[in-house]
Order: C-alpha cells, then sequence, then structure tokens
C-alpha cells in the first residue's frame, strides 16, 4: 500500500501568515495537497505545525492522520514517518505548499520507485544563470558561474522505497529536501520530468497568480 505524507507544518515566515492553511479557488491549499496525493496514495498523513490546534483545521482537510511537526522539515517529515505501517510498500512526500501538483508527477515518482529506485524526484529545467558568490573584502563577488544544463530545481512530491526512507531519517540528520538525506546515507535517487506550473507557495505574489486569497 502506498502511503504519502503532506508536510504542512511550517510557520510560513516569509508568506508572513501560514498559507497552508489560506484559500485556492474555494479549497483550502492543504486539501488540493491532500487530493493530488491522493492520487496514487491509499493513505495520507498530513503533519501540522506543532503549535497549531487539530480543531482548527480548515472544515475540507480530509487526512487519515493529523500528527504535529517538528522544529525543522526533516523532523516533521520523521513525525509523519512514524505514524506509516511497516507493510507499506512506497512513501510519498509532498509539500503542502505546492497545490498544483498534478497526478501524471505523482505517478511518475512511484513508478521510479516500484522499478526500483531508492528515491525519485522531480525537476525542472532552471532558467536562469547560477552563480556562486564569496565575499572579498567585505564586497560580495562572483566566484564563478555554474552551467545551466547541470542544474534542475527539484521540486515535490517525491517519493521513496520505505526502507530508505527510513535509514535516511534513521541518521536524524536535517536536510532541505528527503532526497538530501537519501543521498547522503547512499542510496540511490532518479530525476523523473518535474513541471513549471508546480509552483510553490512561498509570498503573497504566487498565491494571487494562482488566482487565491488570503
Amino acid at each position: 500500500m502506498i502511503w504519502a505524507i503532506v508536510v504542512a507544518a511550517g510557520a510560513g515566515t516569509r508568506y508572513g501568515a501560514r498559507k497552508q492553511f489560506l484559500e485556492l479557488n474555494g479549497t483550502s491549499i492543504a486539501a488540493h495537497s491532500i487530493a493530488a496525493a491522493r492520487s496514487v496514495a491509499r493513505r495520507v498523513v498530513l503533519v501540522i505545525p506543532a503549535d497549531f490546534n487539530p480543531r482548527d483545521l480548515p472544515s475540507d482537510i480530509d487526512a487519515d492522520v493529523v500528527v504535529p511537526g517538528g522544529a525543522t522539515r526533516s523532523q516533521s517529515v520523521r513525525a509523519g514517518l512514524d505514524e506509516v505501517p511497516l507493510d507499506a510498500s512506497v512513501i510519498v512526500i509532498h509539500d503542502a505548499a505546492r497545490p498544483m501538483a498534478t497526478e501524471a508527477l505523482f505517478r511518475r515518482v512511484v513508478d521510479a520507485v516500484e522499478a526500483g529506485a531508492d528515491g525519485a524526484v522531480c525537476g525542472a529545467p532552471v532558467t536562469d544563470t547560477i552563480k556562486v558568490v564569496g565575499t572579498v573584502d567585505g564586497v560580495r563577488m562572483v566566484v564563478t558561474t555554474l552551467d545551466r544544463d547541470a542544474l534542475i530545481a527539484v521540486q515535490t512530491p517525491q517519493a521513496f522505497a520505505p526502507s530508505a526512507l527510513r535509514h535516511a531519517h534513521g541518521s536524524q540528520r536535517d536536510a532541505t529536501d528527503d532526497a538530501a538525506l537519501v543521498e547522503m546515507t547512499g542510496g540511490t535517487v532518479v530525476i523523473v520530468d518535474g513541471d513549471p506550473e508546480n509552483i510553490k507557495i512561498t509570498i503573497p505574489r504566487d498565491l494571487q497568480l494562482l488566482g487565491g486569497h488570503q
């Protein structure tokens, strides 16, 4: 059985509000993401902020399990992972702040894991030029310019073989995504095609572009 963990435990510092519970086209952002995860998962765990009362969740939230998260993203995922049974066949991790993820994205990462990968992530081409910078005598300067063809912008959903994901989180390390933890612990992570429309809502303008409101 495929399980999904939808991470909605952020404080929304950059946004200025807990964006995951705001509305997009009449539905809460978190509910959009849960519905997308259900396109492949039989069960969904929702991880919410540790100081958030579950009774205050939007009425359209229909996760099978709701748990409080931790101080970091990795700690929040581990809280969700504790609720996933050992007989899960694939575990999908998705950020609640990406409500536009499609069933096709979920299916791609799951298919890659079912084909034998330890993990699979969605990747979109990088369109901006990326430069590495450093500071010399108090002045920020370009150190080098990276080859854009060798770079991707990683998105969620991400899918994992349960043994690889549990091993990675057993290290108790923190990372910006779960694929990084799997990589750190020797796992193989493959890339599938992402979607430039799979926007992560970070600031109010992102939600406005998608047609939502505060």
